[in-house]
């Protein structure tokens, strides 16, 4: 007789939230083996591939890195910014207070860290590299907050994502004013132009989700060849798509639905995959006390979660803002640490600000350090304020 497998418990794991950020970081250890094995060079040859379309009027043939970090991160802000928007109309940022905290506190988190790299390495040599520790890890800051379940509460996961997105928005504009060889201003006419026709679809309450998915690839494509990060076009795509605040399902909430576990399970692990490929050196560890490392580690270890927790506590001393949703302090000052998880925008702007491969790779070591340490710190002070806060409403029912 066959034995019946009991599958609830499978299904009961791809169903939890915190599955997809178990998978993630189980990609970002599979990543390090890679490229630290002798598979590393046939690795990075897979993902300097060049693939797609290419015609005297269409130029859509990239590597795959590029087509992973452009193109299928672009689907996941697409997925953000939709929760973003609903969150706008009808959750945890629908009042301007509670919606400008994590403004604020992104702010904060960009200029501080930017500050403290500037003031431990003032060297003409790397010194430009005062905004590598500007930036967040959206993809990875949730994935590790995600892991905490129903230690934190949802109004701050909302928050983390808010606070990620406008520094990752921070970041895009740093990397267009600061080190972007040349904007093409043309084709951002176009992409306003594409703007302009979805929020008229918007105006006019186009209800299916095709006529702003159409748009919103044409968007891409002209963002991208303008000369910045083309994944912004998820987010501005995802701001003018239909939601409402009544039971009845949007389309917005429709296509959230459709994106979750593609997101999760294909799109974020490939990320990970193709992100995460560092190979150690030697030389890493003896110029680990280099200025450039300091630098990046104390602006993403220290600045971080100084700026965002500084900026956070005088917006709402000020009464500009609020605190979320049955968040205290303390978890603030946790999902500020989180909120060092520099990562691959981070990578992307040190290869962008240094010239030279030996300081780009120091940088490349300084920021996985850097990051896997706020991740660490991040995740264990906001496990144990959850299990501190737990205790405490179980001693309060029993008295």
């Amino acid at each position: 007789m066959a034995k019946i497998i009991n599958l609830k418990p499978y299904k009961d794991f791809f169903k939890s939230e915190s599955t997809g950020g178990i998978l993630l970081m189980l990609c970002v250890v599979i990543s390090l083996i890679i490229a630290n094995s002798g598979w590393g060079d046939g690795f990075n040859t897979l993902l300097s591939q060049q693939i797609g379309l290419e015609t005297p009027s269409v130029d859509l043939k990239y590597s795959v890195l590029l087509w992973i970090n452009d193109g299928l991160m672009a689907i996941f802000f697409l997925m953000v910014g939709l929760e973003i928007k609903r969150e706008l109309i009808e959750g945890e940022l629908s009042s301007i207070k509670q919606a400008s905290l994590p403004i604020i506190a992104a702010i904060g988190g960009m200029f501080v860290p930017a500050l403290i790299y500037t003031l431990l390495d003032p060297s003409a040599e790397t010194g430009h590299g005062w905004g590598i520790p500007m930036a967040t890890d959206i993809a990875f800051a949730i994935a590790i907050l995600s892991l905490l379940g129903s230690k934190v509460p949802n109004s701050l996961k909302i928050f983390l994502t808010a606070l990620a997105i406008v520094d990752d928005l921070g970041a895009i504009l740093v990397i267009a004013i600061f080190y972007s060889n040349e904007i093409h201003f043309e084709y951002l006419l176009y992409s306003g132009g594409v703007m302009l026709v979805l929020i008229a679809f918007n105006y006019f309450g186009v209800k299916k989700i095709a006529f702003y998915i159409i748009p919103g690839i044409l968007m891409w494509y002209f963002i991208h060849h303008s000369g910045i990060h083309a994944t912004i076009a998820g987010v501005l795509t995802a701001l003018t798509i239909p939601t409402n605040s009544t039971d009845k399902a949007s389309p917005l909430e429709r296509l959230e639905h459709i994106l979750v576990k593609p997101v999760n399970f294909i799109i974020m692990p490939l990320f990970a995959i193709a992100n995460t490929n560092i190979r150690f050196e030697s030389k890493m560890l003896t110029n680990i006390t280099s200025g450039l490392s300091i630098a990046i580690i104390c602006g993403l270890l220290i600045g971080k979660p100084l700026g965002i927790l500084s900026f956070s506590w005088l917006s709402v001393k000020l009464k500009i803002s609020k605190l979320p949703t049955t968040a205290t302090w303390s978890q603030i000052g946790g999902l500020g640490l989180l909120g060092g998880i520099g990562f691959t925008m981070s990578i992307f702007i040190a290869l962008l600000s240094l010239d030279n491969p030996e300081y780009q790779t120091q940088a490349k070591f300084s920021i996985l350090i850097a990051s896997l340490s706020a991740g660490i710190f991040g995740y264990s002070v906001l496990k144990f304020l959850g299990k501190s806060k737990k205790r405490m409403i179980l001693k309060e029912n029993t008295e």
